[in-house]
């Protein structure tokens, strides 16, 4: 797991007030729905509001965002895309 993604990991803790989780246990490509991390759609939506807040992310497309936000890894990459076109 690389700085970013330890950082998305912990940001959706303390988001979504995952106390029993630290960082390092949440699998970078882990789905963070359903079967994996077992987020739901309000956690979706407190989710993007702190990525936003955090990055000066701007998710418009649920679709698109659907796409990246199936694991840290995605929301990473995600981040990373966006910085570069900022």
């Amino acid at each position: 797991m690389n700085a970013l993604e330890r950082d998305i990991a912990q940001l959706i803790i303390d988001t979504l007030a995952l106390d029993h989780l630290r960082a390092d246990d949440i699998d970078p490509d882990q789905p963070l729905f359903g079967q994996g991390l077992g987020l739901d759609s309000v956690d979706a939506l407190e989710l993007a509001l702190a990525l936003q807040n955090t990055y000066g992310l701007r998710i418009a497309d649920s679709r698109e965002a659907r796409h990246h936000f199936e694991t840290v890894r995605s929301l990473a990459l995600y981040v990373e895309d966006q910085r570069s076109h900022a």
